[in-house]
């Protein structure tokens, strides 16, 4: 009753940290906080030397950026400009969602030029083999490159028809005749996958 009533908060009070439980996991930035950080933003750089700095800063970030993007970690919004967007998400999920013959053409290649000398099969008969061999693996690589090149066009022309697709068939050839364990941005499906159904 004659106790010492508990001292209303003033309005100068608002300024100190409040925490409450909006989900984010930490406290609310006070005013001061916030007007302080806002500033750090739209002061000017005071010389050459500390704006250099500060781009140096930002281009670091942005490579960190990148970087987790092209290993699969990161937002799509931080690829280079070739891989962003969703035309290029759906050639690059096409292509890593099968084998593609090309990518496996250097390996081949490796083979033809090494096997004759491990053989003891004659000279003339070694240089039949191996040529037989090199136009095979190059009639498949091309025949498969022409399916890639077909089936992508078609697909992009259901799934996106009104979307500005130039560019899309070689980027998907390209990425085709990679190895997989080479692609970047990092394959997000295996061999077999089915495709999402939306790319919006």
């Amino acid at each position: 009753m004659f106790g010492r009533r508990t001292a209303k908060k003033s309005p100068e009070s608002s300024d100190e940290t409040v925490v409450k439980p909006d989900g984010k996991g930490r406290p609310t930035p006070s005013r001061k906080e916030a007007e302080a950080a806002r500033k750090k933003r739209v002061t000017p750089p005071r010389d050459r030397r500390e704006a250099a700095r500060l781009q140096r800063a930002r281009a670091k970030a942005d490579r960190v950026k990148m970087k987790a993007a092209l290993d699969g970690k990161g937002d799509d919004r931080n690829l280079p400009a070739r891989d962003r967007g969703p035309v290029r998400r759906f050639c690059r999920d096409f292509v890593d969602s099968r084998r593609n013959v090309a990518e496996f053409l250097l390996p081949a290649l490796v083979v033809i030029l090494v096997l004759p000398a491990l053989s003891f099969i004659p000279t003339a008969l070694n240089a039949s083999v191996t040529l037989t061999l090199w136009i095979l693996v190059i009639v498949l690589t091309v025949m498969d490159t022409f399916f890639v090149s077909w089936r992508v066009r078609k697909e992009l022309a259901i799934r996106f028809p009104d979307t500005n697709t130039k560019g899309a068939r070689l980027y998907s050839v390209m990425r085709s005749s990679q190895m997989r364990w080479l692609r970047l941005p990092k394959p997000r499906l295996k061999p077999g996958s089915a495709l999402p159904s939306d790319y919006r």
